[in-house]
């Protein structure tokens, strides 16, 4: 196990309040996010009247479970590795892990804020400075640690492409990109209007990575459901932007365009690709639809797979394409396995007889490959271990223990639903 090397394709940043002081035109600086502290003593990002907060389950890392939840929380109440950068990859250290990609927070997963912006010139002066504090700041002060990941201008496809090459020229060959755009009121993946960003990507080799949520809908069965029903399926739900993307015009368009279904999980995979294949063949007669290939050809060929803890999806490996297999740590989020990741991952690949061949291109080589990071040129292969780096963070005295942050909330009586922690959000019921 601490031979291995681990590289996460999927976390989470909460950004830092001074995150625009370095990056932003002295011009825009006055309407910039800020973040406030309300009387509840509650961090809240302000933006354009909007109050963006830091919600309690985006930075639980450390912290015991019966203080999970979805209400405000400070700065003060997270690891520092959730916003400060030193401490992040510190915390990296302790868990083994030698890289990782960050999504956003509090602009959300694919940039919705700034979309939403409706002078569109600040939009952009907002959108730029936050890709450049990204590569530049958060990645780029440990150089070898980050796989950098850049927000598309929503509002404007050929804007978005030129941003995507902007980007790509500094290093950066991942883009966040939302699920499902037509719930964000944008076109579909059918339509030809998202092409000048897919020539951009496939162009300049960039991912179009599809996190879960980022349609800032939550696909649920009933609003009086637990949050369990939610929490169960939120992974699973990927399956939607699969079927989507598969069937659309994009990967025939663009052949040299790749999607990753981030946090999706990979242990429904197997059936979707049976069910796809017997839809082609017993459709296709009168559906009209026609591929250069079977669809679960074209999907293993051009979808990257990511996954948490999935040891049933190891199991099942021989159906899917072992290149394009990747792993996820999700810190700071409530579904991560730090500060113990690579005990899970160790066991769940010796479980399913993974050989050494597998363990390196799940852990590590995949990810390196497809999103063209190269952290071996910069710290030396021998130092990237996950026994290095924790020897690394033992000698730094690292200290991984779980620490109440805050008060602790009563325990439901019944279990919460939906729309329980939608109305809290909303303020209309007490925390």
């Amino acid at each position: 196990m601490d031979d291995m090397i681990l590289v996460s394709v999927d976390d989470h940043v909460v950004e830092p309040p001074t995150m625009f002081d370095a990056h932003l035109p002295d011009r825009w600086k006055d309407v910039a996010p800020k973040v406030v502290r309300k009387d509840n003593g509650a961090d809240v990002w302000l933006y354009e009247g909007q109050e963006l907060p830091n919600i309690g389950l985006n930075a639980v890392s450390g912290r015991p479970a019966e203080e999970y939840g979805i209400d405000p929380c400070a700065f003060t109440e997270m690891r520092p590795g959730c916003y400060q950068i030193d401490d992040r990859v510190a915390d990296m250290d302790a868990n083994g892990v030698l890289g990782s990609m960050c999504f956003p927070s509090f602009p959300q997963f694919c940039g919705q804020l700034f979309a939403r912006t409706e002078d569109k010139e600040q939009a952009k002066a907002m959108l730029q400075a936050y890709n450049d504090w990204h590569v530049d700041e958060w990645c780029g002060t440990h150089p070898g640690r980050f796989i950098p990941l850049g927000l598309p201008a929503l509002w404007d496809p050929e804007l978005a492409g030129e941003e995507v090459r902007r980007l790509a020229a500094k290093g950066c060959h991942a883009v966040t990109f939302s699920e499902n755009p037509e719930k964000l009121g944008y076109a579909s993946f059918h339509a030809e209007y998202w092409d000048p960003l897919w020539r951009a990507c496939s162009d300049t080799g960039t991912v179009v990575c599809l996190h879960i949520g980022s349609s800032s809908q939550l696909v649920i069965t009933s609003v009086e459901a637990p949050i369990n029903v939610m929490i169960t399926l939120q992974p699973m739900n990927i399956v939607q932007a699969a079927a989507d993307v598969l069937w659309s015009r994009v990967l025939t368009e663009f052949p040299d365009l790749r999607i990753a279904l981030s946090e999706g999980g990979i242990g429904w995979i197997p059936y979707f690709l049976e069910r796809v294949d017997y839809v082609y063949k017993h459709h296709q007669a009168w559906t009209g639809h026609d591929l250069p290939m079977l669809p679960s050809e074209l999907f293993k060929e051009r979808f990257v797979t990511c996954f948490i803890d999935d040891a049933f999806g190891l199991e099942s490996r021989a159906h899917l394409e072992p290149s394009m297999v990747t792993w996820e740590c999700d810190y700071p989020h409530s579904d991560s396995t730090w500060p113990r990741s690579p005990e899970r991952l160790w066991a769940a690949m010796q479980a399913g007889g993974c050989s050494d061949v597998e363990v390196d291109a799940i852990s590590h080589q995949n990810a390196m490959r497809i999103f063209s990071y190269d952290p071996f040129s910069v710290l030396g292969r021998e130092q990237c271990t996950v026994g290095a780096l924790r020897a690394q963070a033992s000698a730094s005295g690292v200290d991984t223990a779980v620490r109440s942050m805050g008060a602790t909330p009563p325990r439901p009586t019944t279990p919460i639903r939906i729309i329980d922690l939608a109305e809290r959000a909303m303020g209309k019921k007490p925390a």
